[in-house]
């Protein structure tokens, strides 16, 4: 069983998981645990992560080419956002016998958007939202997919869910599909909470003008489309969503530190009762970001390792609080 010392991290997760079969005792859920912590250091190293970021981009932007050829052109749809409002561009001049590509719209409408959100958002969430929308521009333009249903409530259905795991897949990999999504991220970046529902109204508005001089049932059929995408991202994507966490411990103090050492977020220390045992013990109680628990609780598990846990959605929050900023 004698391994060769190694430095790399991945050679120490390696070790971990020989050793572990080697010794023939470790069960399915364990090896889950191992694989699931390894993937979770591995978030951490900045390299790698700008590679699976750009990796969901890239994937994101062919998404939504395949979605406006499959699902949306067939049924005269419309989405969202700067690329809706390309869209719209686009059918108003072909009314007028006048010829506007809309990959050309959505790098036009996008690029003032991401010189502003460069300067008061971040600069790697800039490269990566410019990286798609130029991706989907330039995939509009080599790529043509036949449809797929030919009933129109299918598409409608499948490309309005497809188009919202697109756009929350660029979310999660820390950038966006450009247009509202940079409002959208600034605002919520200010007031910390999402503003999705809001833009869903912005969008139903720019979709009016549509089905005024395109026709209403494709209008109407485009607001279905919105509103399926919106509620995809609303569940998928939760950066802005808040959670409390309870800690119920014999030992306050080590639990405290390996809190403090995982985010910025103040924490409430209860003495208790236990009914059942007639002892003492300690909850400490706390408020923090979705994306934060992880991390959280794997730092206190490692300092106790028999802490009880019990964490509970927050529906509002009002006072001071931390949001990590985008990087």
């Amino acid at each position: 069983r004698d391994l060769v010392r190694s430095r790399g991290l991945g050679d120490v997760y390696k070790r971990q998981i020989y050793e572990i079969a080697y010794d023939k005792v470790a069960s399915k859920q364990e090896v889950f645990n191992i694989m699931q912590h390894i993937i979770h250091q591995l978030q951490h190293e900045k390299k790698l992560r700008l590679l699976t970021s750009t990796i969901m981009i890239v994937l994101s932007a062919f998404m939504q080419c395949y979605i406006m050829n499959v699902f949306m052109a067939p049924c005269n749809l419309i989405s969202g956002g700067f690329t809706g409002l390309a869209l719209l561009i686009n059918k108003v001049c072909a009314l007028a016998n006048i010829y506007f590509p809309t990959q050309v719209g959505i790098i036009a409408l996008n690029v003032p958007a991401a010189i502003l959100c460069y300067k008061h958002i971040s600069p790697r969430f800039t490269f990566l939202s410019c990286v798609q929308f130029f991706l989907v521009s330039f995939f509009i333009s080599i790529f043509h997919f036949e449809p797929f249903f030919k009933d129109q409530i299918l598409n409608v259905l499948f490309g309005g869910f497809l188009w919202g795991f697109s756009i929350s897949l660029a979310l999660r990999a820390g950038g966006s599909t450009g247009g509202t999504d940079f409002i959208a991220q600034y605002v919520s970046s200010k007031i910390h909470r999402g503003i999705w529902d809001y833009v869903f109204f912005y969008n139903c508005a720019m979709i009016i003008v549509f089905g005024y001089l395109c026709g209403w049932i494709y209008a109407g059929y485009s607001i279905l489309f919105q509103f399926l995408s919106t509620k995809t991202i609303s569940s998928l994507y939760q950066r802005y969503a808040q959670i409390t966490v309870e800690f119920t411990t014999n030992d306050p103090d080590p639990l405290i530190d390996a809190f403090m050492a995982s985010c910025r977020h103040g924490m409430s220390v209860f003495e208790c009762y236990g009914a059942y045992s007639h002892r003492k013990y300690y909850v400490c109680k706390a408020v923090i970001s979705t994306y934060e628990l992880r991390d959280v609780i794997d730092n206190v598990r490692k300092v106790d390792p028999k802490v009880l846990i019990n964490t509970y959605n927050t529906v509002n929050f009002y006072g001071n609080f931390y949001q990590k900023p985008l990087e």
